[in-house]
């Protein structure tokens, strides 16, 4: 089975040579770099025979950014995953093992190495996997739908997951593929004050896109609204006790529900 990994990058540094170097040379990637530093291209197409980076013409975000990345795979079987990953020395193996086997899935996932659940069975049909590390079947990818472009970060995978399984396709967690996920830390640590704001504005704002795609606009407005009185509250207690880092936080939090709320799109960026 051939495949093609693809990896989306937002100033990940280290993180994203890292995940690289996890990765058997014998597999082509794709690196779509959405903070469009052409020097990092230069750098890892220099370094990494089997690495093709795409700076897009602006930063699309994590799903419009893997779309574009699985429509240039030439390859079936397209694995997505986050710069904080990295992949142990069978994971792949594992993965390309189950697809194999399993010849009706739409996607499938790995575990993340050292969680203590106890799982018997190597392949386990879900109705979710989490979006850090998917392998697609690209064929059954194009005829069920894209990632929903609208999203710019957060809930791209849970809206994916209920198409598929919506459109009757089925999603499975290999539990004997594992891999190593650090979680929230893809991009350098200098930047993480920038990437906070950028976190809370989206979170808000695609959970209510989320809630009212697939609920309506009265739903979400219910269910979005506890968080955005604790919001309010936390601003004005943070903005009394001078504490401009939390204030701020919860700033961008109220901006992304009430964008969200209006109708306008995804907009917020940092850089």
């Amino acid at each position: 089975m051939d495949l093609t990994i693809v990896i989306v990058s937002f100033k990940s540094g280290e993180v994203l040579d890292r995940c690289i170097k996890s990765i058997d040379n014998k597999y082509q990637i794709i690196v779509v770099e959405n903070s469009l530093d052409h020097k990092l291209k230069i750098k890892l197409e220099k370094s990494y025979l089997n690495v093709k980076c795409i700076i897009p013409e602006k930063n699309l975000g994590y799903g419009a950014g893997n779309n574009l990345g699985i429509n240039l795979a030439k390859t079936n079987h397209v694995l997505i995953l986050n710069p904080d990953t990295i992949l142990l020395d069978n994971t792949i193996e594992k993965l390309r093992e189950a697809a194999d086997k399993i010849k009706d899935f739409a996607i499938l996932g790995p575990k993340i190495y050292g969680e203590t659940e106890k799982e018997t069975q190597n392949y386990v049909s879900v109705q979710y996997i989490k979006g850090f590390a998917i392998l697609f079947n690209k064929e059954k990818f194009i005829e069920i739908g894209y990632f929903d472009e609208n999203y710019f970060l957060y809930f791209e995978e849970i809206d994916l997951c209920r198409k598929i399984i919506k459109s009757g396709s089925k999603i499975y967690a290999i539990n004997n593929a594992l891999i190593k996920h650090e979680g929230g830390k893809s991009h350098e640590r200098k930047y993480d004050f920038e990437m906070e704001l950028s976190r809370n504005w989206h979170w808000m704002w695609s959970k209510f896109y989320f809630n009212k795609k697939h609920s309506g606009y009265l739903i979400s407005i219910i269910k979005i609204f506890p968080n955005l009185i604790s919001a309010s509250l936390k601003f004005f207690l943070y903005f009394i006790l001078f504490q401009a880092h939390k204030k701020n936080i919860y700033k961008m939090r109220i901006l992304g529900i009430y964008n969200s709320l209006i109708g306008k799109k995804s907009y917020y960026r940092i850089f």
